[in-house]
């Protein structure tokens, strides 16, 4: 029996190279030296794709007709149209769950050294200034401070459960309120103006785009923290410039940005904000295991018919079997 034929676009991680190829034929379309002939010729024989960050939509999907399933690498799937795949019967699937402690930490990671200063203070123990002065205290504090979190889903309580041990309080605005003990806010800017700590973990994509904007940093005040893990674009980055500019909010910690792998030139030359390029999840163990459950969701779809990790776009699909 002919092993299914599944379309990597793009390079990907180890343990979903070697978990495909023992039980798929992959084209690797990123090897081609003209990919566009590959997809016309092999288009109707690619039943799956493996995906890490290249965008999926509807152009692309029609021209692989007999597609059942893309599987992404990530939480996120924001360059994947995932409800025009669910209309020609395509389910998405993507990996929650195994980073949630991984991108977690790095929030608080990104918390601590915006609060207290620390990449400054290393620099300026690097630029031999301690032998003149001591380094200037830091403005702010964690203890005693309120975390408000935009999108409370596994990421955000694993970051809550943190953030309660270094005596931050939390609050959280999410589209339903949740069981939980936390206060919850229907109103995002009004958390906004409560919080002195705003941690973004929402998904991207067009309708949560630039929603933390000039409004939002206006609220957050003076002693204003932002952090972000989740996706740039939900940030208006240059109201975030002005705002750090002007002093309108304390710093900013971030994970993500708008345009990445481009930063915006004004956040590159500020001291009060702290960048990462996007290395919340980024540890061997973590990737790996992401990369096996890619692998699990095309075993899963091929088996059963059902998906290990379907996205929500793609949830009235499962259990209709293989196509």
């Amino acid at each position: 029996m002919a092993r299914p034929t599944v379309l990597m676009p793009g390079p990907m991680n180890r343990s979903v190279l070697a978990g495909t190829a023992e039980q798929f034929e992959v084209i690797r379309l990123w090897e081609a030296d003209d990919p566009d002939s590959v997809l016309a010729e092999r288009g109707k024989d690619i039943v799956a794709v493996a995906n890490s960050g290249a965008t999926v939509d509807g152009a692309f999907l029609d021209k692989l007709p007999s597609l059942q399933i893309v599987a992404s690498f990530g939480v996120g799937y924001d360059k994947i149209d995932a409800t025009a795949a669910a209309e020609r019967g395509v389910v998405v699937t993507n990996t929650p769950g195994v980073l949630d402690d991984e991108v977690a930490d790095t929030a608080l990671g990104l918390l601590l050294m915006t609060a207290r200063e620390f990449p400054q203070a290393e620099r300026y123990l690097r630029a031999g200034k301690w032998n003149e002065r001591a380094y200037p205290l830091a403005p702010a504090t964690l203890k005693g401070r309120t975390m408000g979190i935009l999108g409370l889903g596994r990421i955000g309580e694993a970051i809550a459960h943190r953030a309660e041990a270094f005596g931050i309080s939390i609050a959280y605005h999410n589209r339903r309120q949740k069981d939980v003990a936390y206060r919850y806010y229907p109103s995002l800017v009004e958390m906004a103006r409560d919080v002195d700590i705003l941690t973004i973990v929402i998904p991207g994509g067009d309708e949560n785009r630039h929603l933390v904007n000039a409004e939002m940093l206006e609220a957050l005040g003076p002693d204003g923290i932002l952090i972000n893990v989740s996706r740039g674009t939900v940030v208006d980055e240059a109201a975030l410039v002005d705002a750090l500019r002007s002093r309108t909010i304390l710093s900013a910690g971030l994970d993500v940005f708008e345009h990445e792998p481009d930063v915006h030139p004004g956040l590159l030359e500020l001291d009060n904000a702290v960048l990462l390029p996007h290395v919340g999840s980024a540890t061997v163990p973590t990737r790996d295991a992401m990369g096996r459950l890619v692998v699990e969701n095309l075993v899963s779809w091929f088996a059963t018919g059902v998906p290990v990790t379907p996205v929500q776009e793609s949830r009235d699909l499962v259990g209709r079997g293989r196509g």
